[in-house]
């Protein structure tokens, strides 16, 4: 049995998919889901990682985690306390959602220690661990879907630098593999996808998945940022500009750890906008 936190976002709803097309045991949780979040037959409870005691009736009896953080609210996690709890359900294995901010922004306070103390609480629970670092979303195309749908417009700041984003059904295909699969304890596997895109790119892959054009603004620094503080806190979106806008050498490295496991190249951007074109018609 594989408990799947985070069961309806981005990457935990793929991977309940790919497990349950494996015909793996699983329980799905998330703080809010249902039925139709989930494929047939596939059970589901509502559970909060904030909470560790809401997780004992989930936990219990099943084998592996897939472990990813609480979001906006990861800092109100005790990763321990959350471990403890899977362990005393009988849990051998977990596999944690990390960030490549752990490694490539170490003192940034929103990308780097948070992640770090989940990362240090797998390592040192006990059980079979691994680890998943994937850089940015290609899901984050869909900060763009209402003025791609009311304009054919997207304004987007640094619209030539280019990040390799990874299409998160290829996250949870690793994280499928190494949930199921023996010879990943102990790896942390870096995740991108298979090329640099920069968002000017990406806007002329949705036009074309369209079948028309979609303009694209260049916002300012200043202009980006405005716009971010509506959602992000100030340290987020500080963090998140400059690896738009200046990121490193290891943010710009592309990974062949997608192919390693999956024996495959990563998806690539064009194919995520294909596959998720109607969220911009």
């Amino acid at each position: 049995m594989i408990v799947v936190t985070g069961a309806t976002g981005n990457v935990g709803r793929s991977l309940v998919q790919a497990l349950a097309a494996a015909g793996e045991q699983i329980i799905a949780t998330s703080r809010g889901i249902s039925d139709a979040d989930l494929p047939d037959g596939v059970r589901h409870q509502r559970a909060d990682l904030t909470d560790p005691e809401s997780l004992r009736p989930v936990f219990d009896g099943a084998d592996a985690l897939f472990l990813q953080s609480a979001g906006a609210g990861a800092h109100l996690m005790n990763p321990q306390h959350v471990l403890d709890v899977a362990k005393a359900g009988g849990m051998e294995r977990v596999v944690l959602l990390s960030s490549q901010g752990v490694a490539t922004r170490p003192q940034s306070a929103s990308h780097g220690a948070v992640g770090r103390s989940l990362e240090d609480a797998v390592r040192q629970s006990g059980m079979d661990w691994t680890i998943l670092r994937p850089g940015g979303f290609d899901s984050n195309a869909y900060m763009w879907a209402e003025s791609v749908r009311s304009q054919r417009t997207i304004a987007a700041p640094f619209g030539d630098v280019g990040l390799p984003a990874i299409d998160p059904a290829d996250i949870a295909e690793v994280a499928a593999a190494t949930l199921r699969e023996d010879g990943h304890v102990g790896h942390i596997y870096e995740l991108t996808g298979p090329a640099l895109t920069t968002p000017r790119q990406r806007a002329e892959a949705i036009g074309d998945a369209l079948g028309e054009p979609v303009r694209f603004v260049e916002q300012t620094r200043d202009e980006a940022r405005a716009q971010m503080l509506r959602f992000m806190p100030e340290p987020v979106v500080e963090t998140t500009l400059a690896i738009l806008g200046e990121p490193t050498p290891a943010e710009q490295r592309i990974s062949p750890d997608v192919a390693q496991v999956l024996g495959r190249e990563p998806r690539t951007f064009a194919d995520w906008a294909q596959r998720h074109i109607a969220a911009f018609r």
